[in-house]
């Protein structure tokens, strides 16, 4: 047996002991603790973190490939599958997967129906910032509608009137996980030849019309940040069917170069010095030369180690937010007289992200009563992201258009806010939640 061979056997001795080590590191530090009403936290969100996500980002630690590499490459092929999309490519977060969606739409590849500075973004006024920014940063002009109360998602009744001859695309979140009305949308996409973007950014594992969200759309977006129903620490996604697009996402992920090599790699094509492209001289290297104005948005292995391993997990953590959902819902249903409770969108199964709730009429306490005797309890709250968007200091000069006066937009800034479901909150915690809710109504 030769030197090298006796080097690699105690390697990978060495490595399996390291990862059986950090596993029970893991389960002795980082195990559940024990529920103490009124002195633990009830977060709205947060990692579930398992032995097994330990082992993994330990693994990629030790392989020091610093950049995206072997889970990389494991990651995106079973994600789209989880969706049943032919691409998946990951990114450093769901806000860069926005960014990317959108901006793939203006690349030249597309011809005719690229987008132009210009044209218009059908959207909702009431959501997070970053679905709404990458309209504007590609120089597009965003149409803002309202949103149904309690779904929360956009009125598709305003679609035609939002509609002009310089409309191009559509991108609309599925809120908290719960899916926007995708039948109306994208007959409404079909019928004016638009394109439709889907942040799921909240809703992995929702499903419309029994197929999951993320499979209606053009393009689709996931977010892996901590709160989000699988983490990878920072982290995101971009999925779509179509090869084309594929290759211009990939592109503007990495720079915008024209390359398609996986890091580490050269000459795939066979061809590295034989391209011509643009003004370039002949045979000027491929790896560097660049067909799209593009970010680096990549995530690194170890993130990406951590996602693989979450991804195992993803269809209990989807479950048990739906169950803590179903009991949430169970038992705040005497409050209605103060409370609007959330309702799914018809025809539609949610995957739920937070529970929404907005203060009634009939309530004799306001919002940020409830809100701040729920977190002198230690519960945690979120209002609905941004509430209206242009109500926002950012977005008070927007060049845009608005149909109608946003006045359930305005509902949403104003009277809604929402606790907590994920596979972190257990059947104490949400009994608690129930518990403090019903004093904090009540106490008038």
């Amino acid at each position: 047996m030769t030197m090298t061979e006796n080097t690699a056997d105690r390697a990978a001795t060495l490595r399996e002991q390291i990862l059986t080590l950090a596993e029970e590191y893991h389960a002795l530090v980082h195990g559940p603790r024990p529920f103490v009403p009124e002195q633990s936290a009830v977060p709205v969100s947060g990692k579930v973190m398992s032995p097994a996500d330990m082992r993994n980002l330990v693994d990629a630690s030790l392989d020091m490939w610093l950049t995206a590499g072997r889970f990389s490459e494991a990651f995106e092929p079973r994600f789209a599958s989880f969706f049943g999309r032919q691409h998946a490519l990951l990114v450093n977060s769901g806000s860069s997967a926005n960014l990317l969606a959108v901006s793939a739409l203006t690349s030249p590849l597309l011809k005719d129906r690229r987008l132009k500075p210009g044209d218009e973004v059908i959207t909702v006024a009431a959501g997070f910032p970053t679905t709404l920014n990458p309209i504007i940063q590609n120089g597009l002009i965003p149409v803002f509608i309202d949103v149904d109360v309690p779904t929360y998602n956009a009125d598709v009744s305003m679609l035609e009137e939002a509609w002009s001859d310089r409309t191009r695309a559509v991108i609309f979140a599925h809120t908290l996980g719960n899916p926007f009305d995708l039948a109306a949308v994208k007959t409404f996409c079909d019928q004016h030849g638009l394109w439709l973007i889907e942040d799921c950014c909240d809703a992995l594992g929702a499903t419309y019309d029994g197929k999951p969200v993320g499979t209606f759309g053009h393009i689709a977006t996931c977010s892996f940040y901590p709160a989000h129903h699988i983490t990878m620490g920072e982290g995101g996604a971009v999925l779509t069917d179509r090869a084309l697009l594929r290759r211009i996402l990939e592109s503007m992920r990495d720079w915008g170069r024209d390359c398609w090599c996986a890091p580490g790699k050269d000459n795939t094509c066979n061809k590295r010095f034989d391209w011509q492209l643009g003004k370039l001289p002949e045979g000027y290297d491929h790896k560097y030369t660049y067909s799209h104005i593009g970010y680096n948005l990549k995530v690194s292995d170890m993130q990406a180690a951590v996602g693989l391993s979450q991804l195992d997990r993803a269809p209990d953590f989807i479950a048990a937010r739906r169950r803590n959902f179903t009991l949430l819902s169970e038992g705040l249903a005497d409050l209605q007289d103060s409370l609007i409770l959330p309702q799914a969108t018809p025809n539609s199964d949610p995957s739920w992200f937070g529970f929404p709730i907005a203060v009634g009429e009939g309530a004799k306490v306001t919002r940020e009563q409830i809100v701040r005797s729920l977190e002198a309890k230690k519960i945690g709250t979120r209002l609905l992201f941004a509430g209206n968007l242009l109500r926002q200091p950012a977005y008070e000069k927007l060049h845009c258009r608005v149909i109608g006066n946003l006045e359930r937009s305005d509902f949403v800034m104003n009277q809604v806010f929402w606790v907590g479901v994920f596979p972190g909150l257990d059947l104490p915690r949400i009994e608690y939640i129930i518990e403090k809710l019903h004093a904090a109504v009540r106490r008038a």
